[in-house]
């Protein structure tokens, strides 16, 4: 007699699910409609991998892109290649019933045409990750309260580092370096956002674009007062004609990224106020007595 409700139960729950299926939005013009509560998701990019973490739905995932290493528990899980490079077999083969992609991602058509679910979402700004969480949760079938509940933990976590930061940190000037190609944070990237609110100037312009591709000449001529890079960065600064020049990289006024920490800064998702955390840090050592030691 138990089953025989327990049956009835699950049957009951199957068409309540089904009776409220959805049609979500993604970037642009994109609608997906999501049947039923998706419990395989592949995602194709870490900050969305970090967003399904942030709303508590980690076990849901069963593969992701090769970039996506946090949270640690997802270290096992299969990896199906990169945005360029998609392993569609792979994806395919793990049978996810939704697969959550970037815009730039190749080869969504095919994925879709295989008759997979794939909504793209891409953040590049704070009113971005709000927007990404909402859609997440509304397409993992969650209340609306959960995407809430991260975003103010995010907008707390962000504000207590401005508030950390000291009237000489605020006075300063900032390059911040995303890859060692170089290309660097402007004015427009979240990265860009997070230094805004703290008070502090960016050499680059919002109108170089989100991410633009630096002239390293254009940073010797700015000549800022902080210079904020991941490790990968290191070595080719001293490299380039004439940044041992730079007032920055003579005072050592260099914040230098671990991996792990420069893979969080450049991610635009629920991990934001961490890196607001750690830009706040690098700031006030650079306005400090020792005028900040490179790490």
């Amino acid at each position: 007699m138990r089953d025989v409700f327990r049956g009835l139960l699950l049957l009951l729950c199957g068409l309540a699910l089904q009776a409220h299926a959805l049609t979500v939005q993604g970037d642009g013009l994109q609608k997906v409609e999501i049947a039923q509560v998706p419990q395989r998701i592949v995602s194709l990019l870490p900050s969305l991998t970090e967003t399904v973490c942030a709303l508590g739905a980690c076990p849901r995932l069963v593969g992701l892109d090769r970039y996506s290493n946090w949270p640690e528990s997802l270290k096992a899980l299969p990896r199906v290649g990169g945005g360029l490079d998609p392993n569609i077999e792979s994806i395919v083969a793990l049978k996810p019933d939704l697969v959550l992609a970037a815009g730039s991602t190749r080869g969504v058509e095919r994925l879709e045409a295989l008759g997979l679910k794939v909504l793209r979402l891409e953040p590049r700004t704070h009113a971005d990750v709000q927007r990404v969480l909402r859609t997440v949760a509304e397409a993992l079938f969650m209340p609306e309260t959960d995407s809430e509940r991260v975003w103010r933990e995010i907008q707390a976590g962000v504000q207590a580092a401005v508030q950390s930061l000291s009237p000489q940190a605020r006075q300063q000037k900032v390059y911040f370096e995303v890859s060692p190609t170089p290309y660097g944070a402007s004015a427009s990237s979240f990265i860009g956002e997070t230094l805004t609110r703290m008070g502090v100037a960016n050499i680059l312009p919002a109108s170089l674009g989100p991410f633009p591709q630096v002239n390293p000449e254009f940073v010797v001529r700015a000549q800022p007062d902080v210079i904020m890079a991941g490790d990968s960065s290191r070595a080719s600064m001293v490299q380039r004609p004439g940044w041992t020049a730079l007032r920055a990289i003579q005072a050592q006024r260099i914040c230098v990224f671990k991996p792990g920490e420069a893979d969080m800064l450049v991610r635009a998702g629920p991990r934001m106020a961490e890196g607001a955390r750690l830009m706040a840090e690098c700031l006030n050592r650079a306005a400090g007595p020792s005028q900040g030691a490179v790490r």
